[in-house]
């Protein structure tokens, strides 16, 4: 007997545009801000994924960023400050078929939620996290975050920030984040394709999207976004392609015998193309180094830096679960509560 599917017996695959993803809340950020271009990229990408959309979530913290949920169309929670990896956590193991994103800032989620940001991570937990960074508090008005440059001049840092500055990217690399790239708010297609990728990994996910807060700290990605500057300043990824920028992709990065990375021109008569370094998304060595590469001395990386497939936390715990269910006969309520190591609590004395 034949046990094909009709085309009237499969399921129906939802035909959704940006606008079913559009809800009725007036978006409320500046003029300007980074966050609308992330807004559209989300809700263009949601359309086109073929998932219901009762079956997404948009988690997030406290921050400017964490206004996306009120703007999506879906389900959503907004948490508490940095705790929106734990929340996402608990939607995830006990709805494991929901695609679960979190959006989060560099604020929220290095700062107060760091510790639950890199657990969720290291744990391979397949939610989506999108890490607004754009160097500053801007919903709090203007103090330096944890990735605001060495010297920063803010309300919380009148002659400089003293700090070190945080790089997300590495944080999520040594977490152990099976799907680590980094976009940038208004490159629009390039976003909607790491969008897209990360949608369909299984896994831990973490994307830094590069954002302009143009009220408190205008300008600060301001090589990388600008579209005449960007080819100079901004080293796009390509999984096994030589790693090349420049307005006619004249210039490459290749190691030195030391293996530090260095700047060099290629073309007739200089550095072969032979010679420069070929990104690989599963060589996590090559990922940290160029998580490392820093302006003015080198172009900013921006693409997937790692992709690589291993169990996500929520699968192997449904199946522990399974495998513990039939190593079991079927048991009883009385069998549960007398197992293991019980006693009987004596009478009064006489």
């Amino acid at each position: 007997m034949s046990t094909a599917v009709t085309a009237s017996e499969a399921p129906l695959v939802p035909q959704y545009t940006k606008r079913d993803f559009v809800s009725d809340q007036t978006v409320r950020w500046c003029p300007g801000c980074g966050d609308y271009a992330i807004l559209d990229g989300v809700q263009k990408v949601f359309a086109t994924l073929g998932i219901p959309r009762e079956n997404f979530v948009v988690v997030s913290g406290i921050g400017c960023s964490s206004r996306l949920p009120y703007y999506i169309n879906t389900f959503g929670f907004h948490s508490i400050h940095g705790r929106a990896p734990a929340v996402a956590t608990g939607i995830k193991v006990t709805r494991p078929e929901l695609s679960v994103w979190v959006a989060t800032g560099d604020g929220d989620g290095l700062s107060i939620g760091g510790n639950h940001l890199l657990h969720a991570m290291r744990r391979n937990i397949d939610l989506k996290i999108l890490l607004f960074n754009n160097r500053i508090y801007g919903l709090t008005k203007g103090q330096y975050s944890p990735t605001s440059e060495a010297g920063k001049k803010t309300k919380t840092s009148p002659y400089g920030s003293v700090d070190q500055p945080m790089d997300p990217i590495a944080l999520a690399l040594a977490s152990g984040a099976t799907f680590v790239a980094r976009a940038v708010d208004v490159y629009g297609d390039h976003l909607r394709q790491i969008l897209t990728r990360a949608a369909h990994h299984r896994g831990a996910v973490f994307i830094e999207i590069l954002q302009n807060c143009p009220i408190f700290n205008d300008g600060t990605f301001a090589e990388v976004e600008n579209r005449q500057e960007r080819p100079e300043h901004a080293l796009e990824l390509e999984h096994g392609q030589p790693l090349r920028f420049g307005r006619n992709r004249q210039r490459g990065i290749r190691l030195r015998q030391n293996f530090r990375p260095e700047v060099v021109e290629t073309g007739e008569g200089n550095t072969n193309e032979e010679e420069l370094l070929r990104h690989d998304e599963t060589n996590p060595a090559l990922s940290y180094l160029l998580c490392q590469l820093q302006q003015p001395e080198f172009p900013v990386p921006i693409g997937v830096f790692r992709a690589v497939e291993t169990e996500s936390y929520e699968a192997a715990v449904h199946r522990q679960i399974a495998e513990a269910k039939a190593a079991r006969k079927p048991g009883t309520l009385d069998g549960l509560l007398r197992q293991g190591d019980i006693w009987e609590a004596a009478g009064p004395r006489a």
